[in-house]
């Protein structure tokens, strides 16, 4: 049933969910919409801070800030990188060669948590993935 499962974000997934929703799916939407739990993984923050520090993504305010406000218009909640993602993450199979990937996979894994991601290795990982 819709809104009984809680989700993690992937990077893409946040940044899209952040400027609209226009790219995810209306399923996806519907969904987000409805979860009791939407989360993001801390190491989304250096991806997305490592990317505008390289210019290769512009945001509409300082990265602090567009954090601050993503986290309080969707109600989002941040996974560390606790001691069991970290490990869970460098013990995955080597399907995915992206870090920041892993770590998302991992803390799916962890916490039982469906990943809204269009990436197609993913569900290799045998996560619950929501496109």
């Amino acid at each position: 049933m819709a809104g009984e499962v809680s989700m993690i974000l992937d990077t893409c997934a946040l940044l899209w969910l952040v400027s609209g929703g226009e790219k995810l799916s209306r399923a996806a939407l519907k969904e987000i919409n409805a979860t009791p739990a939407l989360y993001v993984s801390a190491v989304t923050g250096y991806e997305i801070s490592k990317k505008t520090a390289t210019g290769k993504l512009h945001l509409s305010h300082p990265v602090e800030e567009w954090f601050e406000q993503a986290i309080a218009h969707h109600g989002l909640t941040i996974i560390p990188l606790s001691l069991d993602v970290c490990i869970a993450a460098a013990q995955l199979p080597p399907i995915h060669d992206d870090p920041f990937d892993r770590f998302i996979i991992a803390s799916a894994k962890v916490h039982d948590l469906t990943v809204v991601t269009r990436d197609e290795q993913f569900e290799k990982y045998g996560v619950a993935v929501l496109g």
